[in-house]
């Protein structure tokens, strides 16, 4: 017999559908998204198109994580939804996987770092900064940031936090305000 927790902590076919509409959007959005990345970097401000941008690659996992209230659920959106971006032909790639892992791992600890207990504006603001000092860490060795000026380091970090705090943050805590006011979700 399974009481009321264990019944909370298990995934429903509804958690399952929610987490496949969240990924197909935001694989779409992810897609689309990469000729604002790509626009950026045509122009002087190249170096900065990266972490200025990154914020709405990073929405999927916080999304799902405060929708579903469940441990994961944060790396399996944004892993699925890094896999429709790649099924879209994207020019990244199976890259896109590896992000997907490292940001959706990067997100969740924001949300283990509360032990799974805070579901709102705190836990985001925890993923916020878990995702950024994660990422900008991958990035020093994968994107070559480590051959880059302190200065320039300090502009790129704060530019990031800025964009995954927007969009990883304060977008997902509105876009999960309004489908709570709308009813869609419970």
């Amino acid at each position: 017999m399974q009481t009321t927790n264990q019944k909370k902590k298990a995934w429903s076919l509804q958690d399952v559908i929610l987490l496949a509409i969240i990924a197909i959007f935001f694989g779409i959005i992810y897609q689309l998204w990469g000729y604002t990345y790509y626009a950026l970097a045509a122009t002087p401000l190249k170096v900065y198109a990266n972490d200025a941008t990154l914020g709405v690659w990073i929405m999927a996992g916080p999304l799902a994580a405060i929708l579903l209230k469940k441990a994961g659920a944060s790396v399996i959106g944004e892993v699925l939804a890094a896999t429709v971006e790649m099924l879209l032909f994207s020019s990244w790639g199976a890259a896109n996987l590896i992000s997907g892992l490292i940001q959706g791992l990067a997100s969740e600890l924001g949300f283990t770092l509360t032990a799974y207990k805070n579901w709102g504006a705190l836990s985001l603001t925890l993923a916020t900064i878990t995702s950024t000092i994660v990422t900008f860490a991958w990035d020093l060795f994968q994107s070559g940031y480590a051959a880059y000026n302190f200065a320039l380091l300090v502009s790129l970090f704060i530019i990031r936090l800025l964009s995954i705090g927007f969009f990883a943050g304060l977008l997902v805590y509105l876009i999960k305000a309004l489908l709570n006011k709308s009813g869609l979700v419970r």
